[in-house]
């Protein structure tokens, strides 16, 4: 759970797991706490430029996580998501169960459903890269025995 959640709280560098993200740039104060602001870019090939989105929710007790978009030239509108990170036991292993919800409104053109469908693409590549990227961070720090299976 350290792992993932020592991933998952750095607002400033969402690239790390984030396959899409080329990098992120603070606005006003670096220091992380709610409210504070990142700009996104996104790489190439992304149907966006970049994204200002505003820390909602950091909870390093309960590993609570919230963003909101708040600008940017994408279409998701009145987009926030909310993650977990929550301890499991999986065959007898500790492990993280991550989840994200979200809300968003469907842009004009898009019905809600291409939109659902377009952000849990997003959300399952993000989950699929912090699961690597933990599990590459376990391994580095001889807490995780073998490579998992893929």
């Amino acid at each position: 759970k350290q792992a993932v959640w020592s991933v998952v709280r750095r607002f400033e560098e969402p690239h790390i797991f984030q396959p899409f993200v080329r990098g992120c740039t603070m606005r006003g104060s670096t220091s992380l706490a709610v409210g504070c602001v990142r700009e996104v870019d996104f790489k190439s090939g992304f149907p966006a430029k970049s994204s200002v989105e505003r820390l909602e929710i950091l909870d390093d007790k309960e590993h609570v996580f919230g963003v909101r978009i708040i600008g940017g030239d994408h279409r998701l509108k009145n987009y926030s998501s909310v993650l977990t990170a929550k301890p499991e036991v999986i065959d007898g292993e500790p492990a993280t169960l991550v989840s994200e919800s979200f809300v968003v409104d469907a842009p004009e053109g898009n019905t809600a459903d291409e939109t659902r469908h377009f952000v849990e693409f997003l959300i399952r590549c993000n989950l699929r890269s912090l699961a690597m990227v933990s599990q590459r961070l376990l391994l580095a720090q001889g807490d995780l025995a073998e490579p998992p299976a893929q």
